[in-house]
């Protein structure tokens, strides 16, 4: 089962992270000062995730492929993991939309 799993980092800020059924992270959050805003940014996720104008398809400086989930106003609301190949990268963003509408959310904190 797909899930966002939210923790509270050593920082006292709130993250989540997506996990496809097979427990892999495919994006991880900012992080937030609230646990009520980062609920919302999973809000966001779900709503946002479904259109291909919000994906940022990138390189980092040492040649792997991820990408940004940003929303509406541009404002970054996920980050993938890093990718050998733009294929793979491609195929995360093929996940993160048929998984985070429905995903359920665990509360770690």
């Amino acid at each position: 089962m797909s899930k966002f799993t939210i923790f509270k980092g050593s920082n006292g800020n709130y993250y989540f992270n997506l996990k496809a059924s097979n427990g892999e992270k495919v994006l991880s959050s900012e992080g937030y000062t609230s646990k009520i805003a980062c609920q919302n940014g999973i809000v966001s996720v779900k709503e946002n995730s479904q259109y291909d104008s919000r994906y940022e398809k990138k390189i980092s400086i040492n040649s792997k492929y991820f990408f940004v989930l940003k929303a509406s106003n541009g404002q970054t609301i996920g980050t993938s993991e890093m990718y050998e190949t733009s294929f793979s990268r491609d195929n995360g963003i093929a996940v993160v939309k048929k998984i985070a509408p429905s995903a359920v959310v665990e509360d770690l904190t």
